[in-house]
């Protein structure tokens, strides 16, 4: 049997990377694999295990075929690298921060992909955007008007809500992964 690429997704502010730190040890010991994605963004930004590119240098992968998915959001480019096809025929499971934008594009490519939307509260996901000084207002009011704009009413996936205990929906989101909740 094939691995499975869960696609974690959800607003930014809303928690993803510091649920993938959080589930990371637990995944990796059961043989799976945390993307570390590419992003056109300063390498010293806070915040995401991620590697910082130039614009330049991203177009320059892209155009390599690096990726096995890729998009646009925010004014950054991102990458998922194409290793995760190699694990995934390995029998791997395969944790992506991925796109709510990007899902139909990824369902294309992966069918049998298990797309997580993490949700919070509005208030919850305003005060996360702002306590970590990431973007000037405009972009933290720019990425709210996006949020509303994706609601993923109607999508086949699986919810989880990220407004209070983060240690809660990584126990949550463990449980998905192991009783195979997706597939």
């Amino acid at each position: 049997m094939g691995g499975r690429l869960i696609y974690l997704m959800g607003a930014s502010g809303s928690g993803k990377d510091s649920l993938l730190e959080a589930v990371r040890e637990r995944v990796l010991a059961a043989g799976g694999r945390i993307v570390r994605r590419v992003v056109t963004r300063s390498p010293e930004a806070v915040g995401e295990d991620a590697l910082g590119v130039s614009p330049e240098r991203f177009e320059q992968l892209l155009a390599e075929g690096a990726f096995a998915l890729h998009w646009r959001a925010n004014g950054l480019a991102y990458g998922i690298p194409r290793q995760i096809d190699d694990w995934l025929v390995d029998g791997r499971d395969v944790l992506i921060n991925g796109s709510r934008g990007h899902l139909a594009a990824a369902r294309r490519r992966y069918p049998e992909l298990c797309a997580v939307l993490l949700t919070v509260e509005p208030q919850v996901l305003r005060q996360r955007l702002l306590a970590r000084g990431r973007e000037t207002i405009e972009e933290i009011e720019a990425r709210l008007a996006r949020n509303a704009r994706l609601p993923l009413d109607g999508e086949d996936c699986q919810r989880l809500d990220n407004s209070a205990s983060l240690a809660q929906t990584a126990e949550a989101l463990l449980r998905l992964i192991r009783k195979r909740a997706c597939a």
